[in-house]
């Protein structure tokens, strides 16, 4: 249950640095080591514990209209980021009652606790507070004599190949946000190793791969319940898999890459000219951006921030039901009319899709915010970039340096400039 009362009282204040970083402490002998924060919750700006009650009707049903409207201004205020992530996200519907979402959570905690026996039976550490960092099966799927691990020989091509990665995402959670304090409990490092070890057991066509780490690692900060967490990564996910499903000839973002260097052919053929001598047409140097939503580009309070603002300006009223119903399609929002009270539940970004009748998957908000930040770089790259490595270096000077309402700001002016000039014949 929330406490409203102890978060409103806690908004009451006037939120500066050392406030707000008692929300996710950092490790002492890190904090020169991390990009500055530059978000500060905002009354009458930032979506408060107080705002949020309110929106809320007596049976519980929320008014994601003006929920929207303050996030798009304001970001969330830390301490209800979890519970308006859920909504965000698609986990829960709006429109739902507090009884209706409270079954619904409890269905969700019994699947999860499910598939984690499933997965217990298996690999018996998973779930026990614990996780492993070596190999625990050789190539040929025969067990490795590993502490508190002992597992059966393996003949099962898929099983092998989940057990195979269970290492690298040990390795991968060691290496997560390493600068906060939540992760020098190896009980918090275990259980985001339980989520995407779980995970890629459940979702195993895509299975794990390198990045998922840095999606998950905030829910399992925000989000008490490992079953909660779980969900709110698995939905955000359905956004982001395909960014994540890689071959030998293809890379998962290769598309988003695509979309981008169309619009900035469109926006800016200058650049995108200069780009394509310098043999950076493909916009390679923008995969890790895409790739893990400019985690590294922020501070961590600074990119859950721009995660929110970013979700808020791209939802849309039908998300829940798309997800809970794998037939139905997100982008049939252009399908039917849509009345302006309905486009009033769509955020910014999403709403111009609409009204354009523009519908590509692709065309996600990250793709022009990767454009607004190359469009704030114009004049440096087409003055000091000599070649691929000199674009690589001049966009790896952003890191701490990017404001996330900024670039938000441009993106939707960039989306608005290429709608506008994709339209003409």
């Amino acid at each position: 249950m929330v406490d409203w009362g102890t978060i409103a009282g806690l908004f009451g204040k006037n939120v500066g640095t050392e406030e707000l970083e008692t929300f996710y402490p950092i490790r002492p002998e890190c904090v020169g080591d991390i990009p500055k924060t530059r978000f500060r919750p905002r009354v009458g700006k930032t979506l408060s514990a107080r705002r949020l009650q309110a929106a809320f009707s007596e049976d519980g049903r929320l008014d994601i209209e003006k929920v929207l409207r303050r996030i798009q201004r304001g970001g969330i205020h830390p301490a209800i980021k979890g519970l308006v992530w859920e909504f965000l996200l698609g986990c829960f519907d709006p429109d739902s009652t507090s009884d209706e979402r409270n079954q619904l959570r409890e269905q969700r905690r019994e699947r999860y606790g499910m598939w984690k026996a499933e997965c217990q039976n298996i690999v018996p550490v998973i779930g026990s507070g614990k996780f492993i960092t070596e190999p625990i099966i050789t190539d040929d799927g025969e067990p490795i004599a590993a502490e508190g691990c002992d597992v059966p020989p393996v003949s099962d091509k898929k099983v092998a190949q989940w057990m195979h990665s269970l290492h690298q995402i040990g390795l991968d959670v060691v290496r997560t946000d390493r600068a906060l304090v939540f992760y020098e409990d190896e009980a918090n490092q275990a259980k985001l190793w339980n989520i995407l070890a779980i995970y890629s057991w459940v979702d195993d066509d895509i299975g794990y791969v390198q990045g998922m780490n840095d999606i998950c690692s905030p829910m399992v900060i925000l989000l008490e319940d490992e079953a909660d967490a779980f969900w709110c990564f698995e939905r955000a996910m359905r956004r982001l898999r395909d960014n994540f499903r890689c071959s030998t000839t293809s890379i998962g973002v290769q598309s988003q890459l695509g979309t981008l260097s169309q619009v900035i052919k469109t926006v800016d053929p200058k650049l995108h000219q200069h780009l394509e001598d310098l043999d950076g047409g493909e916009y390679l140097f923008a995969f890790r951006m895409l790739m893990v939503l400019f985690r590294r580009e922020f501070s961590f309070v600074d990119a859950l921030y721009l995660w929110e603002v970013m979700w808020a300006m791209e939802y849309t009223p039908n998300i829940f039901s798309c997800y809970e119903q794998p037939d139905a399609a997100l982008d049939d929002d252009t399908a039917q009319p849509i009345n302006q009270k309905m486009l009033k539940q769509y955020g910014k970004f999403q709403r111009k899709n609409v009204q354009s009748g523009h519908a590509d998957k692709n065309s996600a908000l990250s793709v022009f915010l990767v454009a607004s930040v190359l469009e704030t770089k114009n004049k440096q790259i087409l003055k000091d970039a000599k070649g691929l490595d000199d674009v690589v270096n001049i966009m790896g000077q952003l890191t701490g340096n990017l404001d996330a309402k900024k670039a938000c700001e441009k993106a939707l002016k960039i989306q608005e400039k290429y709608l506008k000039k994709a339209k003409k014949p």
